[in-house]
């Protein structure tokens, strides 16, 4: 299937359900978006705000909208001409409440022999034939909390099956007798013996590679292709999935004409496996490339300095990410360590072997038989790091390298999840030397790039995955757009950002420094917003970097430090004054980068993904906080000023709504515009800040490096030549042809979309 001109992503919630998506797409077709693009929407844990905990596959969410819901929406995009694009999980489901999950309820009073068994991915053999269940304050609460009471096993609030004729006696002695053992929820880091999602012990692995597990669980999704004429599925996590290109292809069988992409990051160089057929990823790649044109990488040497000199950390990011990696690896992460070694226990020390082998590996997994590159390169960086266990790794290599091995199979899910927790939730929360860098599908190591860097990369996209996705937000980044511009700003001014930091950081009383550096960023990049949100923020980002304090032994002291910190921004004087100063220093700048990033984002090669919301100023921080609910009133009101052409002033968010129309608009109804990618390159004084192609009769301008560009005076005599034709900037209704100065293209905005006129 033809992909969607672009797609607009909404969180579905029981807050914003169906119904009121249904109620959206006007404003939506206003737009000009191509497709709707949903969270997702069975039946989840009750009061889930995102869908990724499904414990029923057979029906639409009640609290989300249920069929109803669904339909309506799929009958409003039909008859608007809108594409519908569902997410999907097949890696996990929801376990928390074990009585609203069917299938788990089911294991957990059957056990081994019940069919649900073959739905979930447990070594019984390591529980001594039961399932353990991390769920006690304690293991001595085995003895003490439980009851027997309507039929069930009850931990408090917790409810569990019991196996027929088991019912009978005490607690602990009806406790023992079943399929499942609840235990500490300490065990979870070394004993558990089911997979789960990461390290989230409420979320099982699902075991899809089962024809009758992907029957069962694609069934009502797949209704929704053939009957609701869903046209699209984004696949979430299929690096946790045992045979990522064997589940694509069935999916694809199955929907044969149903436009797919994966959510999926990859590492710098890395491409996806050319034989699955799916249209191309979610768009993390994209996004990195993005905030990469708009930083200096000449910066790069004077930031390290300024950022070692400060937090006096000096290791590097490929140093952060082998700690991060071995500290979940060592830690929450354990239990799937110890499941590797148990299929292979004639290799002593393959714990630690397997271990160090995880912590090396340099993507998130291979796909075996492809990329045997990445366990060799492993090998080799492990043997030097840990010499004493040479020869256990050696053991290991043959089988790690052979598809027909469950060892290499389950290594390969494994260290996706290592790498998610190291990387993105423990080494981005720790190296803090410009955090706009420290987004998903980023790699913080690369500081910046080059015009020639960024036209390479589209002319790579455009070759190998013209319809997947390109985003700037998502509900998964770390902070929203609009943030990560205006911290892109800090490596312009490093002096200005030096004097103001240091300050900050002398008087914040955090013991550890990067991590208020890390504090001092995002409130230079959001102000002075609602105090709770910063709480929310700082908790969050200081537990994941689990240094000083973390998710399961707070430090309350280390803790009081960071919320006395956010105080202050609020409370103190001279603190408050100085956040004010640097947030409104970077602003303007900011604005223009904004702009910039997200007129590239939506015409560069791909399928463009607004996110919910932000077609005006995107200044979420990471989830929860960036799937708040949008006010739409207040953007179709504004919108709907915009499109009759009122005197209202384009520019701050009235500019970024009206670029995204503008742009999307031409997506959608001048798609023939958008065949091809041409770098264009100007030429004058301010030729490096000018970011230009042409995608075959659309043409971008757009500009980089604000700060440093109004150093040597503005565009002054810059120019570019651009294709025969002539070209009408929709931002401004501007006509131009031949050789023009970027002074006067660029004279309202720093942006432009100049589209070819058509021929009289």
């Amino acid at each position: 299937m033809q992909p969607p001109s672009s797609t607009y992503r909404l969180q579905i919630t029981a807050d914003f359900p169906l119904i009121s998506a249904a109620e959206l797409v006007d404003y939506l077709v206003a737009l000009g978006v191509g497709a709707v693009y949903v969270s997702p929407l069975l039946r989840a844990t009750a009061g889930s705000n995102h869908g990724y905990d499904v414990v029923d596959h057979t029906e639409v969410d009640p609290d989300r909208g249920g069929p109803v819901g669904l339909a309506a929406l799929a009958q409003a995009c039909r008859q608007a001409n809108l594409g519908l694009v569902v997410d999907i999980v097949p890696n996990h489901m929801g376990v928390e409440d074990a009585a609203q999950n069917r299938q788990w309820w089911e294991l957990l009073r059957d056990g081994p022999q019940s069919p649900a068994a073959r739905w979930f991915d447990v070594d019984w053999a390591a529980g001594g034939g039961k399932i353990l269940l991390p769920v006690l304050g304690s293991d001595d609460d085995a003895d003490t909390a439980l009851r027997v009471a309507e039929g069930e096993l009850h931990y408090y609030e917790h409810r569990f099956p019991l196996a027929a004729g088991t019912e009978h006696g005490t607690a602990t002695q009806v406790h023992a007798r079943q399929h499942y053992r609840l235990v500490g929820y300490r065990h979870a880091d070394t004993d558990q013996n089911y997979r789960r999602f990461f390290a989230v012990t409420t979320l099982a692995g699902i075991r899809v590679e089962d024809p009758a597990v992907f029957d069962r669980s694609h069934a009502e999704i797949l209704r929704w292709v053939h009957e609701l004429g869903v046209t699209g599925i984004r696949i979430d996590h299929p690096d946790g999935l045992s045979a990522p290109g064997d589940y694509l292809r069935a999916l694809a069988m199955a929907a044969p004409n149903t436009w797919i992409t994966v959510e999926k990051i990859t590492e710098p160089g890395e491409e996806l496996p050319p034989d699955w057929p799916v249209a191309g990823m979610t768009g993390y790649d994209a996004l990195a490339e993005v905030n990469n044109v708009l930083i200096d990488p000449g910066a790069e040497k004077g930031m390290t300095q300024l950022y070692a000199e400060l937090t006096g950390d000096e290791r590097n990011f490929t140093e952060h990410v082998a700690d991060g990696k071995r500290l979940v690896a060592t830690t929450i992460l354990q239990a799937e360590l110890r499941r590797l070694a148990r299929l292979a226990p004639d290799v002593s020390d393959a714990t630690a072997a397997l271990t160090e082998l995880a912590v090396a590996f340099d993507v998130y997994r291979s796909y075996l038989p492809r990329g045997r590159e990445h366990l060799t390169e492993a090998v080799a960086l492990a043997s030097e790091r840990r010499p004493d266990l040479t020869a256990a790794i050696n053991q290991l290599v043959p089988r790690l390298g052979d598809p027909a091995d469950e060892l290499a199979s389950r290594f390969q899910q494994a260290t996706g999840a290592i790498m998610a927790k190291g990387v993105e939730d423990t080494a981005y929360y720790r190296y803090n030397r410009l955090i706009s860098l420290n987004e998903v599908g980023g790699f913080p190591g690369i500081f910046g790039s080059g015009l020639s860097d960024f036209h390479e990369a589209q002319l790579r996209r455009i070759e190998s995955a013209p319809r997947g996705m390109t985003t700037l937000s998502t509900h998964d980044t770390k902070r929203g757009e609009d943030i990560r511009a205006r911290i892109a700003v800090l490596a312009e001014i490093p002096d200005e950002w030096y004097l103001v930091v240091s300050e900050l950081l002398e008087q914040d009383g955090i013991p550890n420094r990067a991590f208020g550096y890390l504090l001092w960023q995002t409130f230079a990049a959001t102000g002075l917003v609602e105090r709770d949100r910063l709480h929310a923020y700082a908790e969050k980002a200081m537990r994941e970097a689990a240094d000083g304090t973390g998710w399961t032994d707070p430090d309350e002291a280390f803790e009081a430090t960071v919320h006395a910190a956010v105080d202050a921004a609020y409370d103190d004087h001279r603190t408050r004054a100085l956040v004010n100063g640097i947030h409104r220093r970077l602003m303007p700048y900011g604005e223009s980068n904004s702009l910039a990033a997200k007129l590239v984002q939506l015409t560069m090669p791909g399928v463009p993904d607004v996110y919910q919301g932000s077609e005006l100023w995107e200044d979420s921080l990471v989830d929860p906080d960036n799937r708040r609910l949008v006010d739409f009133g207040r953007r179709r009101a504004l919108l709907a000023e915009l499109a009759a052409g009122s005197e209202l002033e384009r520019t701050g968010e009235a500019a970024k709504l009206w670029l995204v129309r503008q742009a999307l608009w031409a997506r959608r109804y001048r798609g023939e515009l958008f065949a091809g990618y041409t770098p264009l390159l100007a030429e004058g004084p301010g030729q490096n800040y000018a970011i230009a192609f042409d995608r075959g009769g659309a043409i971008t301008l757009a500009t980089r490096l604000p700060v440093r560009l109004e150093s040597i005076g503005g565009w002054q005599d810059t120019t570019i030549e651009l294709p025969t034709g002539e070209y009408r900037d929709t931002l401004t209704g501007r006509l131009v042809t031949g050789q023009v100065r970027l002074a006067d293209v660029l004279a309202d905005l720093p942006v432009a979309l100049l589209l070819r006129e058509a021929a009289s």
